[in-house]
């Protein structure tokens, strides 16, 4: 039951930022949400499946952790709380961070600025880090195959909508800014001493 309870409260902790956050960015007449937004092709394939996996992974994990039941020992569901806790705050902290830059997908039409500082020094991407973070803690916690399945999935789609939407948009948005700010954080975690930007 306490594993039931734990990630009852990340998850809430954890979805509560991000609509929390996007009720205030409403409010200022910020559109948050710009998935598929004036996309086409393999782009808005990405940022759609994205989404869709992101609204399957959780309604998957809500189902485990009902059933409580996990193929793993309880040190690995205690190192998944863990883990979850630090994914939690790892995405918060980068959603305060990015202030009224945050969104979720990219839009050419909104003006942002280029966020490095804070933990934007560490991870080029701490929110998608700190998604997947939750998705591993929750898996540890109540793993189950069909879970893993799902949470490797959307972990995958996060890593293209990476790769494919959101450095091609701020490398045409930010241009030489953004290749220096690439040289020097990796694109998960740490800092670069010398290199190829990825």
């Amino acid at each position: 039951m306490i594993f039931k309870i734990i990630a009852l409260v990340l998850m809430a902790a954890f979805y509560a930022c991000y609509f929390i956050k996007m009720l205030g960015q409403k409010k200022k007449g910020i559109k948050t949400t710009q998935i598929g937004n004036g996309k086409t092709g393999f782009v808005k394939w990405v940022e759609c499946t994205m989404m869709a996996s992101t609204v399957l992974v959780v309604v998957v994990e809500f189902i485990s952790i009902i059933l409580g039941t996990t193929l793993l020992p309880p040190w690995a569901r205690w190192l998944g709380i863990g883990i979850a806790a630090v994914g939690v705050a790892v995405f918060i902290t980068a959603v305060i961070t990015m202030r009224d830059s945050w969104r979720a997908g990219v839009s050419k039409s909104e003006k942002t600025e280029l966020v490095t500082s804070g933990i934007f020094s560490i991870s080029r991407n701490p929110a998608f880090f700190g998604f997947d973070l939750v998705y591993l803690g929750i898996l540890l916690m109540f793993f189950n195959w069909g879970l893993f399945a799902v949470s490797i999935f959307t972990a995958l789609m996060f890593h293209l909508q990476i790769v494919n939407v959101e450095e091609d948009f701020l490398l045409e948005a930010f241009g030489e800014d953004y290749l220096n700010y690439k040289k020097k954080v990796n694109r998960y975690l740490g800092r670069k001493t010398k290199g190829k930007a990825r």
